[in-house]
């Protein structure tokens, strides 16, 4: 295996700077490619990731990772959900091959006009789509991230600054050292992707302005906040998934227990598992269906004294353990779920305003008003009839992946794949006119769109 380019003395400010510039130039070269070009790209790393030897490598890596993880986890010093996050297994790097192959089938950005405006004859107008430049991502446990990343970025022609979380070191090493043999097998500088392994180098990385475009922050919140706090460039954030299942009063009780397990136990430590599940008395039957089935795939509950009432009546006892006001707070990143009754939709409303973090919520209701009232009001990036929210991904959306999924409302909103990460310029294709032959009295514009 190839060593990875682009390391450097984490205490030489003039290192990573050397490192940025290197990958900004290297960034050109691959959004001055053909969009074939860039798919046939994607379509090697894809390939690559799929090689039985190199996907040995890989796991191999991972799985010193894992030792370690699990080691400082039985010490205290590492939660359990950033664990989970870090495992690579066969069926992760297949799902991963396929988001590269259907982004490299995606149509193209680049230079693909989105307006065209004729303003006289001879005076074309268009507004193209253009990489945003160099781009800094901070992201904690998860190696998949590095080559879902790599893959946006390439197919976008961004240069790229990857700082992962020192648990996944080993794995990060591997797959940046597999995108490197692509890019060099292809006559690209491999600095294009850049890999930072040390946590001073997060700040120093913060302070280059001039170089890096956009940093894209996934961690707690706290660690988002930081960051923003700590750089004039703009920032990206990916922080808590604190979301909610509601169950309103005609919630059929067979898919409320499908979607709510689906979204709580197929990977608990994903941002957009649900933690906190609602319901109405009128949902009751769908409540206990919904609770039996969680019980029964090792969910431990957490809830308000009305669902223990509810729950209590049922002839075979449910294991339940009380909520604490602490619990609508808490994303668990686990097998746990806190359950609380409302009185209906504007309590539910108002819960989630109070408590949701902004990324997926979701409602299971046969009412359509009641359906339209929900998706209208929830203030969130997601807002899901009758769909588990584990939906909230780029790769299930046909983005191809995602750089994370912002719960703000500016430039980009949910699971941000390419269209996230390019910005456009206006290009002017003219004959000699000038600006003060136009306006009132003078040469009218036609402003024709075309």
């Amino acid at each position: 295996m190839s060593t990875i380019e682009g390391q450097f003395d984490a205490k030489d400010a003039l290192g990573i700077r050397a490192v940025a510039t290197r990958a900004r130039r290297a960034g050109r070269a691959v959004a001055a490619l053909e969009a074939d070009a860039r798919a046939g790209l994607l379509t090697a790393i894809a390939d690559a990731l799929a090689d039985p030897s190199r996907r040995e490598e890989l796991l191999t890596a991972n799985a010193r990772d894992m030792v370690d993880a699990r080691a400082a986890e039985a010490l205290g010093k590492l939660d359990s959900a950033r664990v989970r996050r870090l495992a690579l297994s066969p069926a992760k790097l297949d799902a991963l091959c396929d988001g590269l192959r259907q982004l490299a089938a995606a149509p193209e950005l680049l230079g693909t006009a989105t307006l065209q405006r004729e303003l006289d004859d001879g005076l074309l107008l268009e507004r193209a789509p253009c990489p945003l430049g160099t781009l800094g991502v901070v992201f904690e446990a998860r190696p998949d991230a590095v080559p879902q990343i790599a893959g946006l970025a390439l197919k976008t022609g961004n240069a790229l600054l990857l700082k992962g979380g020192s648990e996944a070191l080993q794995s990060n090493r591997a797959l940046t050292a597999l995108l490197h043999d692509v890019l060099r097998a292809r006559g690209l500088d491999p600095g294009v992707i850049a890999l930072l392994e040390q946590r001073e180098e997060i700040a120093a990385m913060l302070e280059l302005d001039d170089c890096i475009d956009l940093v894209i922050a996934r961690g707690s919140g706290s660690f988002v906040q930081y960051v923003q706090r700590n750089t004039k460039i703009p920032v990206l954030g990916h922080a808590e998934g604190l979301c909610h299942l509601y169950l309103h009063d005609d919630a059929e009780a067979e898919m409320a227990a499908r979607i709510a397990v689906d979204a709580k136990c197929s990977y608990p430590a994903a941002c957009n598992a649900i933690e906190t599940l609602l319901w109405t008395p009128g949902a009751r039957a769908a409540l206990v269906a919904s609770a039996r089935a969680l019980l029964d795939q090792g969910v431990t509950l957490r809830v308000c004294p009305q669902t223990r009432a509810a729950l209590a009546s049922e002839r075979a006892p449910l294991e339940l353990t009380p909520a604490s006001a602490e619990d609508w707070h808490t994303e668990y990143g686990s097998l746990t779920l806190s359950i609380r009754q409302v009185s209906g939709l504007d309590e539910a409303l108002q819960h989630i305003e109070t408590y949701g973090s902004r990324h997926t919520e979701a409602i299971i209701t046969g009412d359509e008003a009641i359906a339209r009232r929900f998706l209208a009001e929830v203030d969130a990036a997601g807002v899901f009839h009758n769909a588990s929210t584990r939906f909230a991904d780029g790769y299930r959306y046909g983005l191809g992946a995602e750089v994370g999924i912002s719960t703000g409302k500016l430039h980009a909103r949910g699971p941000v794949g390419v269209e996230g990460l390019v910005t456009y310029r206006w290009l002017l294709r003219g004959r000699g006119q000038v600006a003060s032959d136009y306006g009132p009295g003078k040469r009218p514009f036609l402003h024709r769109t075309l």
